[in-house]
């Protein structure tokens, strides 16, 4: 098992040279920020329109949280909105 790790990282070195992978890195890492930072967008999103409940003219309307749960494949049968939002954020950390 050593030796296909050492194998690995010879076989980048060969191809990307040691001044490349301290860049490739970094931009892995952003990337990883951005995904998480959009993923907790979501949940803060998803929360708050649960904790709002329905919508009234003067408030902008919020996603819909029981059609985002069923295009996730979530069952939302005697389920509060809370819940079906908890199981949303869930299923989406599992995403990753």
């Amino acid at each position: 098992m050593e030796w296909i790790i050492v194998l690995a990282v010879i076989a980048i070195l060969l191809l990307w040279g040691p001044e490349k992978i301290p860049k490739i890195a970094r931009a892995i890492g952003q990337a990883r920020r951005e995904y998480e930072r959009a993923s907790r967008e979501i949940t803060d999103e998803i929360r708050t329109a649960v904790s709002e409940g329905p919508t009234s003219p003067s408030r902008p309307q919020q996603p819909d949280v029981i059609a985002i749960a069923k295009s996730l494949g979530i069952e939302t049968e005697g389920k509060t909105r809370e819940q079906i939002a908890d199981e949303i954020a869930t299923k989406l950390k599992e995403k990753k």
